[in-house]
């Protein structure tokens, strides 16, 4: 399998819902020593998951990036539309309790676009707030 690309359109998002989907698509980010980035159901609510250890040493996240991610996440906690248990960073990134599929994948990919430096795809989708 291809990487994702760079930015990573919402609707090739990997869904990684089922009894391996998560380890196997962690792995091959893993191998191809980039951003993880995936969603996955969780009953009738979605998760965001995103992490850059897998992408290596070399991939390194600026502090405005950072702050731009961990704010954009404890926003979207304040606003409601994520669980508070959510988890923003540094390294990996957690969004539990997305309403729909496609919130959760237009959210993974503009987290995903953040995590390498583009954070127009994050303002946009926080001005689209369910």
């Amino acid at each position: 399998m291809e990487p994702l690309p760079t930015p990573c359109p919402a609707h090739l998002i990997p869904d990684v819902t089922g009894a391996d989907g998560f380890n196997t698509a962690y792995r091959r980010a893993q191998a191809q020593r980039a951003v993880f980035v995936a969603i996955e159901s969780e009953g009738q609510w979605w998760t965001v998951k995103a992490d850059t250890l897998t992408a290596g040493p070399g991939h390194v996240i600026d502090d405005i990036v950072n702050d731009v991610a961990r704010n954009a996440v404890n926003h979207l906690v304040q606003v409601g539309e994520i669980r508070s248990d959510a988890y923003a960073g540094p390294v990996y990134f957690v969004l539990h309790g997305v309403s729909s599929e496609v919130r959760a994948r237009e959210l993974a990919a503009a987290l995903h676009a953040a995590l390498h430096g583009d954070l127009e795809p994050l303002t946009v989708a926080l001005r689209r707030e369910t």
